[in-house]
């Protein structure tokens, strides 16, 4: 397959951030199957658009139902709001399109499984959207692990911290709506830990976990756009009803014990999106602040040398390195789109799932859902009673 031709839902910060990859991808990875930016949608003409001419898109649509019928389309690209995903998924399964779903996956374990067990009962490629795999440090951490260079693993401790909505008088954008987010900083951040914490780690068993809405109210938007947006004239105020924080601990099939933060109160903390992992032999550190870098502890080095060191993961030895610059010319947070779709494409020209897909989006979807029921019923809840 020489060319893949893109149908895409969604204009805004997912939007960008996807069309700035289908760009990219020729210039430097030309030996895999070109993406072709067929058509993007949004309910805006207007805005959808100016988003098709700024972004590089042959033509703009505002019924996304219309990609279903078209020929010209072989892949659906969803980024619309999370409570749209399950209804424009299922009609491209039934549609015969290849599918690739920004996270999370829906606002439901239900509604989630329904949408894989409709894509692979139509036999289409299908991936979800958590780009954080495929920064090369973290790729690095992960052969780390898999290698067995850290030993046993003890602790996995993960956190995402964002202080975006701390002034009270935000506006109240769809991510504070519970009926179109489906919830808030556990599932707008922690899914993204969770999903690192499956890749490297494996599966979680039980959890159990406690979340807290700081600011119960607030003024009604005029306008928003990603994580931007303006009041409106009127002094109205309307429910928040999602979490602001959350925090859980989760013990792993593998016998780790974890411990996971995600909050959007965390004054100072931009984009904090880290994780510690502990082993018998060593330790591994990420901060997705410094995405280029991973920091490494061997217990076997000599003492006189023993600590954390730098290591900058820029080299050919790293993955997908070699396609960008030389070493230490580091890369950024839209790379990991890029490299994302590079396995999305690759996995549709090779006849093959790619990685992470529907699957992991479910069961990140599980490990939320307990969450969940173990913060409303106060105790330990197993991922398998979901």
């Amino acid at each position: 397959m020489k060319q893949v031709r893109i149908g895409m839902i969604g204009y805004k910060f997912m939007g960008k951030a996807h069309s700035h990859a289908y760009r990219d991808i020729p210039m430097f990875f030309p030996h895999i199957a070109e993406p072709v930016m067929q058509a993007i949608c949004g309910r805006d003409a207007e805005g959808v658009s100016l988003a098709a001419k700024q972004f590089g898109w042959r033509e703009a649509v505002t019924d996304w139902r219309d990609l279903m019928e078209r020929s010209d389309i072989d892949l659906i690209d969803i980024n619309a709001p999370s409570d749209m995903h399950k209804t424009i998924a299922l009609a491209a399964a039934k549609a015969g399109k290849h599918l690739f779903c920004e996270k999370p996956l829906a606002l439901s374990l239900k509604a989630s499984r329904e949408m894989l067990e409709a894509a692979n009962a139509a036999g289409v490629k299908h991936m979800v959207g958590f780009n954080y795999r495929f920064a090369p440090a973290v790729q690095l951490a992960r052969k780390l692990i898999l290698e067995g260079r850290l030993g046993q693993i003890y602790h996995f401790r993960g956190w995402f911290l964002q202080d975006w909505i701390i002034d009270p008088d935000f506006p109240l954008v769809w991510r504070l709506q519970k009926d179109i987010a489906g919830s808030g900083s556990l599932g707008d951040l922690g899914a993204h830990t969770i999903d690192l914490a499956h890749y490297l780690l494996g599966d979680i068993e039980e959890v159990v976990g406690m979340s807290e809405t700081f600011i119960k109210e607030r003024p009604l938007p005029g306008s928003m756009s990603g994580l931007s947006a303006k009041g409106s004239q009127s002094d109205e105020k309307g429910p928040v009803t999602v979490d602001d924080a959350a925090l859980f601990l989760a013990r792993f099939a593998n016998g780790a014990l974890g411990t996971f933060e995600a909050t959007r109160f965390a004054a100072g903390h931009r984009c904090t999106n880290s994780f510690e992992i502990n082993g018998s032999q060593g330790s591994i550190k990420f901060d997705f602040e410094r995405m280029n870098e991973l920091q490494v502890y061997f217990t076997s080095d000599d003492e006189d040398v023993q600590g954390f060191r730098r290591v900058l993961a820029t080299d050919p030895a790293h993955a997908y390195a070699e396609a960008w610059w030389p070493p230490g010319h580091t890369i950024g947070f839209e790379h990991t789109f890029i490299h994302e779709i590079v396995e999305l494409l690759q996995a549709v020209a090779e006849d093959r799932q790619p990685m992470p897909n529907f699957e992991d989006g479910v069961k990140c979807q599980q490990v939320l859902e307990a969450v969940e029921l173990s913060i409303a019923e106060k105790r330990w809840v197993r991922t398998d009673e979901l």
